[in-house]
């Protein structure tokens, strides 16, 4: 097998603040594995966060928990990934966060559980690379897209429609 068609990618986005009761977020992400999707969640973030860059790095940061589980869980079957997994985020200011182990006002009210991203950041396990919004592919959990957006985005996932099968 060529290495990229086995390749562990994960994509992380959120619906910031959509739950009009507490206005909590709501994080999302896929994994491929090769040209598949392997495992995908959306669920409620535990916190309400102050900005769309918190809400988003609270979701890269769950995402990266699964992404440890999902190379311990190829690891088992021998299926061999590169020293680091890339994450795929539609906000630059998160992936900054990520970046800079400085604690400055913007940032010192993050719970301290999220920072580990940062860790695994600078061990090189795990990398949060930018994609533009069109790239974007856990955007068909987040919210309502064209029919030609989904439709694209759901091949990309290696998915398709029933009448097809």
């Amino acid at each position: 097998h060529n290495t990229n068609e086995i390749e562990l990618v994960g994509w992380s986005d959120l619906d910031y603040a959509g739950d009009l009761d507490d206005r909590k977020s709501t994080s999302v992400y896929v994994f491929m594995l090769g040209t598949g999707a392997i495992s995908w969640s959306s669920k409620k973030q535990p916190i309400v966060t102050l900005s769309t860059t918190e809400a988003e790095y609270v979701a890269a940061s769950l995402c990266v928990c699964q992404c440890i589980w999902l190379r311990n869980v190829l690891s088992q079957l021998r299926i061999r990934q590169g020293k680091t997994s890339l994450i795929y985020c539609d906000n630059s200011s998160s992936i900054n966060l990520s970046k800079n182990p400085i604690m400055h006002g913007r940032c010192k009210h993050i719970d301290v559980r999220f920072h580990f991203l940062r860790n695994l950041a600078k061990e090189g396990t795990v990398e949060l690379k930018h994609c533009t919004t069109q790239e974007q592919l856990a955007d068909l959990m987040t919210k309502p897209l064209k029919l030609d957006t989904f439709q694209k985005l759901r091949s990309k996932l290696g998915m398709m429609a029933p009448q097809k099968l």
